[in-house]
């Protein structure tokens, strides 16, 4: 068995948006399936720096690996022995070798798969991931930038209350964020129809004001602490809100008018804390994107739950 450090990063794309990545971190010192190796992009000012880690990230990327290494290896043993040699949790990140990977994930300590519960705290122990180019070939890294196994994370869906999937998205982005909406505290949802993100909030006891030009469902809108008002919020002002503890926005809208509703916002001062959609029409507005990513204090990611969109938190 041999192992060697690769210097650099190990974007691991998204299926359907590999076009995407490859636009973004243009051309790539290797490919395996869906993952791109960059030798050494770390001060490469294409790529943002996310709060957690003070490395460059792609934001589409479904996770990056921070501290990749290759490993030779001569049997399923060897290959598990020497995961276990670095730390505990591994997450497998297969595209080939799908049976031999099954067998070297029995070997290693075992990753809860089932669905997980909303509102949970995030372990604060590493979670590495690994793939197999070939038979006897591995790529891993201990250190990666998603806290979720692969980049995935599956919650307990309720089939019966919320009027959308969409609410699966804001629940992602809370959990990543690793801060929650405190009961009382005071939300604006723009875009809410028909009211996924308002039913996540009023259900942590919030009170939302939840805002769009089409009707809430009548039995969000009934919620405690809920307040429905007809119009579109990005012709509003952040003074004809006040000041408010959290604003969402799951509009849809061209990435730059997001932009310029936020920038009214962080100017105002009346709120400090923001998870927002940002909607991808066509191709990829980058302009925009980059002007979100360069706000303090700041994050984009894609979130596993993201269609052809990506998600902009402060908090």
């Amino acid at each position: 068995m041999s192992r060697e450090d690769l210097a650099g990063l190990v974007f691991q794309g998204i299926e359907e948006f590999v076009a995407d990545l490859d636009a973004e971190i243009g051309p790539s010192d290797a490919e395996w399936g869906p993952f791109r190796y960059l030798r050494d992009p770390i001060s490469d000012p294409r790529f943002s720096t996310p709060v957690t880690l003070s490395v460059p990230n792609a934001w589409w990327a479904r996770n990056t690996w921070v501290e990749p290494f290759r490993i030779e290896f001569d049997s399923i043993s060897e290959a598990a022995k020497a995961l276990r040699a670095v730390q505990r949790n591994w997450a497998p990140c297969l595209f080939t070798q799908f049976r031999r990977g099954e067998l070297i994930k029995e070997r290693l300590p075992p990753i809860s798969a089932k669905p997980k519960p909303f509102p949970f705290e995030l372990p604060e122990t590493p979670m590495g991931a690994w793939t197999l180019l070939d038979e006897h070939t591995m790529i891993a890294s201990a250190t990666c930038s998603s806290p979720f196994p692969g980049g995935i994370v599956e919650f307990e869906e309720d089939k019966v209350n919320p009027p959308s999937r969409a609410y699966l998205k804001l629940r992602e982005a809370l959990v990543r964020a690793r801060r929650f909406p405190d009961p009382g505290e005071s939300c604006i949802d723009a875009g809410a129809s028909p009211g996924g993100w308002t039913w996540v909030l009023a259900g942590l006891g919030t009170r939302v004001l939840a805002v769009d030009r089409a009707e809430l469902d009548p039995r969000i809108a009934a919620m405690p602490g809920v307040e429905y008002r007809r119009h579109d919020a990005f012709t509003l002002k952040p003074e004809d809100f006040g000041r408010q503890d959290w604003v969402f926005s799951d509009v849809i809208c061209y990435p730059q008018r997001l932009y310029e509703w936020v920038s009214l916002w962080l100017e105002s001062g009346l709120c400090e804390k923001f998870i927002c959609t940002i909607k991808i029409q066509g191709e990829p507005d980058w302009a925009a994107i980059r002007l979100f990513d360069a706000i303090p204090g700041g994050s984009v990611v894609h979130l596993h739950n993201n269609k052809h969109e990506l998600t902009w938190i402060r908090v």
